[in-house]
Formats: C-alpha cells, sequence, structure tokens
C-alpha cells in the first residue's frame, strides 16, 4: 500500500493489521491517541439492538467495531448487522457532505467456519471479522471522547437521524454536482482538489462586489463564499458552545421543514425567521461564525447561494439624496440567497432624526415585511449595548431579529487554545520555555486590558504575527543547521506587543 494513503487511512490500516490476541491492546492504545476520537453508540439502530457498538473516528476514515453480544442467534449474522449500520452512517455522512473511508470490525464468541469467509470478503469487503472472543458482556473498552474536533463531527453526523432525510435543494440531478462543495481524500492523493476550487458551486453564481451609490461614487463590498463543511468548522471554534447548540437548532428546524415539505406538501410549516443578531466585542468570531451560518443555511435548503454580504453604514449613506435607497437596493440584490451582514449596525441609529441611517433601518425594515423576500437572512452585528439601544429604537426591529447569538470574551485558557490551533496550522511548535514565557505574556495583557477595545483572538493573530517576525529574524541570523529548528519557537522569539490602554473616564469619583 502506498505510504501516502497508509497515512490517510492510518486509522483503517491499524485495524486492518491487528489479529486476535493483539485487537484488545490496539483499542486501548487507541484511548490515548490525540489523533482519534472514540465513543460508545448506544440505541443506534434497531439491528443492533442486542449489540455494543464502538466507533473510532479520524480526519478522513472511521472504523465502526461491533461486539456480538447478542447472546443468541439473530435471523441475520454480526457481519449483515454491521453492514446495515455502516450503509447508515455512509448515507449521513455523505448527506452532511463528508467524504470518508468506512471500516467495520466484528468480535464475536461464534466460530466463523472458514468457507463461508470467501462469500464474506466478497460481500462485505470492508469488514473484519475476529471470532472465538470470549467476555464479550463484559468486556471493558476504554475510550477518549473529549479530543479531535473533526474526528468528533463525524461522529455526530452519522449518528445524527436528521441526516437520514436529507433534503438536496434544487433539482434531483444537481445532487451530483454537491460533491464538488467538499474535500474529499482522493483528491488529496491526486492533488486534483486545487484545480477545482474555481469550480466550486459552478451552478451558482455570485456577485461580484461592488455597488453605485450614485454616477459618482462606487462602493466596495466584500463577498464571502460559502464553505464546504460549515458543522466542521462550527465545531471547531473555540468556546461558543452556546452559540453552537442554537444554531444547531435553527438548522434542525429548517431541515425538519424541507422534510415535511416533501412529505406532506398541504401540512403547516414552522415558521422560522433567519434574521438575527450577533452581539459581541471585536475579535469574539462574529464574522466567522456568520460565515459559518450562512453555508449551514445553504447546506439545509434554507438559502440557495450561502455567500455572506459584508456591508457597514459607509456601504449605504452617500453624498446625494437616495443615495441610500440606490445602495439598499443593490445590496439586497446581491445578498438574495445568502446573509446580509450588517457590522456595527448600532451606528446607523444616528443621534438626530434627521440622519440618513435611519433611512437604511427603514428601508430594511420594509424589505423584511416583505413575505416574497424569504431566500435572504440579515444579521446585524455590533456591541451588546448600542445594539439593544438599535432595537428598541425601532418596535419593529425586535420581532423581526428574533434570533439572538451573545460572543462573550474569550477566557485565557480558550486564547491559549486558539493559539495552539493557530500555530499548529504553520507547523510551528513552542519550546517548553518559550510556552511559559507566552502565557505570561498573555497573562500580563490580559490584566492590562480594556474591555471595551481588548481584540481577543485579534489580540493574539498579532502577538503571534510579532513572534513570526521575530523568529524569522533569528533564523536568518543564526543559519540553524538543523530543520526543525526552522519550525520551533525559543523563548527569544517571544515578544510583546502594545495592549490598548482602558480610557481615562470623564466625571467626578464619589466617595464612601
Amino acid at each position: 500500500m502506498n505510504n501516502f494513503l497508509i497515512g490517510i487511512r492510518r486509522l483503517i490500516y491499524g485495524f486492518q493489521k491487528q489479529t486476535r490476541e493483539t485487537i484488545w491492546q490496539y483499542m486501548d492504545e487507541l484511548a490515548t491517541d490525540s489523533d482519534i476520537y472514540s465513543k460508545e453508540l448506544k440505541d443506534f439502530c434497531p439491528e443492533v439492538a442486542n449489540d455494543r457498538l464502538f466507533v473510532y473516528a479520524s480526519n478522513h476514515n472511521l472504523v465502526v467495531v461491533l461486539l456480538d453480544t447478542s447472546g443468541r442467534e439473530e435471523k441475520t449474522g454480526p457481519e449483515a448487522r454491521l453492514k446495515a449500520v455502516l450503509n447508515i452512517i455512509e448515507t449521513r455522512l455523505e448527506n452532511s457532505r463528508h467524504y470518508v473511508s468506512l471500516f467495520g470490525v466484528v468480535l464475536t464468541g461464534k466460530t466463523i467456519k472458514e468457507p463461508a469467509l470467501s462469500p464474506l470478503e466478497e460481500e462485505f469487503a470492508e469488514i473484519k471479522v475476529f471470532d472465538k472472543m470470549t467476555n464479550l458482556k463484559r468486556r471493558r473498552v476504554k475510550l477518549y471522547e473529549d479530543r479531535m474536533p473533526y474526528g468528533k463531527v463525524l461522529v455526530e453526523d452519522a449518528t445524527n437521524p436528521f441526516n437520514d432525510l436529507y433534503v438536496p435543494m434544487g433539482n434531483e440531478e444537481d445532487e451530483v454536482d454537491e460533491e464538488d462543495d467538499d474535500y474529499d481524500m482522493n483528491d488529496a492523493v491526486t492533488g486534483d482538489k486545487e484545480d477545482e476550487d474555481d469550480d466550486e458551486d459552478e451552478d451558482i453564481t455570485f456577485p461580484s462586489g461592488e455597488i453605485e451609490q450614485n454616477l459618482n461614487l462606487s462602493v466596495k463590498v466584500k463577498i464571502l463564499r460559502p464553505i464546504p463543511n460549515p458543522r466542521r468548522e462550527l465545531e471547531k471554534l473555540v468556546g461558543c458552545e452556546d452559540i453552537k447548540r442554537r444554531m444547531d437548532e435553527l438548522v434542525a428546524l429548517t431541515q425538519y421543514n424541507k422534510m415535511m415539505q416533501k412529505s406532506f406538501p398541504l401540512s403547516k410549516q414552522h415558521e422560522v425567521s433567519l434574521h438575527s443578531v450577533f452581539l459581541g466585542r471585536p475579535g469574539t468570531g462574529k464574522t466567522t461564525v456568520c460565515k459559518i451560518f450562512g453555508s449551514l443555511l445553504h447546506q439545509a435548503g434554507a438559502l440557495s447561494k450561502g455567500h455572506v454580504v459584508m456591508c457597514d453604514r459607509g456601504t449605504f449613506i452617500g453624498t446625494l439624496w437616495g443615495d441610500e435607497e440606490r445602495s439598499m437596493n443593490q445590496v439586497l440584490e446581491m445578498a438574495k440567497g445568502g446573509v446580509l451582514m450588517i457590522d456595527e449596525a448600532y451606528l446607523l441609529n444616528g443621534k438626530h432624526e434627521t440622519d440618513p441611517g435611519k433611512l437604511v433601518i427603514q428601508l430594511l425594515m420594509n424589505i423584511l415585511a416583505d413575505e416574497t423576500q424569504r431566500d435572504i437572512a440579515v444579521v446585524l452585528c455590533g456591541y451588546k449595548e448600542p445594539m439593544q439601544k438599535l432595537l428598541d429604537s425601532n418596535p419593529g426591529l425586535q420581532s423581526r431579529f428574533p434570533n439572538k447569538f451573545e460572543f462573550t470574551d474569550f477566557s485565557i485558557e480558550e486564547l491559549l487554545e486558539i493559539t495552539r490551533r493557530r500555530v499548529r496550522e504553520y507547523e510551528y511548535e513552542f519550546t517548553p520555555e518559550a510556552w511559559d514565557k507566552y502565557r505570561d505574556v498573555l497573562a500580563e495583557a490580559y490584566q492590562q486590558r480594556d474591555p471595551q477595545t481588548w481584540g481577543n483572538a485579534r489580540f493574539i493573530g498579532n502577538l503571534l504575527d510579532r513572534i513570526y517576525i521575530q523568529h524569522a529574524k533569528r533564523c536568518v541570523r543564526e543559519r540553524p543547521t538543523e530543520k526543525g529548528m526552522l519550525r520551533l519557537l525559543t523563548p527569544d522569539d517571544i515578544c510583546q506587543i502594545e495592549v490598548p490602554k482602558p480610557r481615562p473616564s470623564i466625571g467626578f469619583a464619589i466617595s464612601r
């Protein structure tokens, strides 16, 4: 087997190599492998109600282990029961746009006669059987469920019954094209995926990214295209647990509506408003989650495109009368099928009654009241307090934006986890001494921070950029002879950056 393929299929290859004598030790070792997510599946499907089922997942492969503990003769053998499980998982992962290699392992106390192995190998080529095993009911299986975010996402999607009834968008013949939207293991081997990136969503036309406020003034608008696997990206986010849960709930209800519409066309649908408010300070992930949000809704069939159109006050406010209405109409046309994100939306709520931002709000309200405008989600972003004032300024805004997501500041531990992940992307590694120094630098900055101007993840990005530069300068100067040193961050590379100081308050202090 090609060494590169072994690297990608390492988990499956490991199970394929095991024998009856080594399989338990191998499964115990996987419980300590930081690259493997493992979990026991309970009540997965009726076919395996009397069995024990375990799943192991890594980046691009998933192994299901069935312990045949039925204790009686089933209508179907353990191989066929496991085959049914693999078929369900394969369908769910494809519907969730995961393309992974599946493998099954059966552990049974029965004796499998040699003549029966030949047809089994043909029908169940992806299943390996270990027979004559003992104490399967009482066997303790070590698991580790608190690691490998992507492996966890695979298992969650494999066990999500909503994925059995995935409702694709558009015509049935368009389903094949959806495979181009995700990472495929075969593309990693052939290297073809890089050439196909430009063809992603080839049947969907995305807007250019520029509007004309008037004949003399054009404004650039940033367009974020949908991402291939938004559920995976959502799971990878540090913190944001409540946001992840509520996003899943909103998407699940949307999928349920689609399923009901397909099965019972005349039934009344639940009203699902996609319009949302993202509350939080800079660097807390609002833009990242907005991009994931659009892609999730696209996959669920609620939005036809899933892209994000990013705007702010300057996008709408022009220099001539009528610019606001012209800008709004163009932006809404650009955002059809996707998400219209208005950053720092509270700036539209000007202090003066004649402020043109108030006209933008009214125009937006008129559009949201139009029942034909269903293929769009509007997301208002900004600081919590001024955003609440904006919502209070117009009675209709509160009801039009029922979904409120609050992005809290990251803790030090969460910022350290963000650091680990970003450093890993560039294949850097801290020495123990460098990591200790980095923790001290971050702790000091965190202590000095002004909550109103603290950059959260942005601060981490700026700090790491400075560290990378220091590291590069040192490597150029010292010319390390070992390649590994080029990726090793030492205490000499760790430096501080300026932290915005708290703004002085104006007024008088009251002594108590």
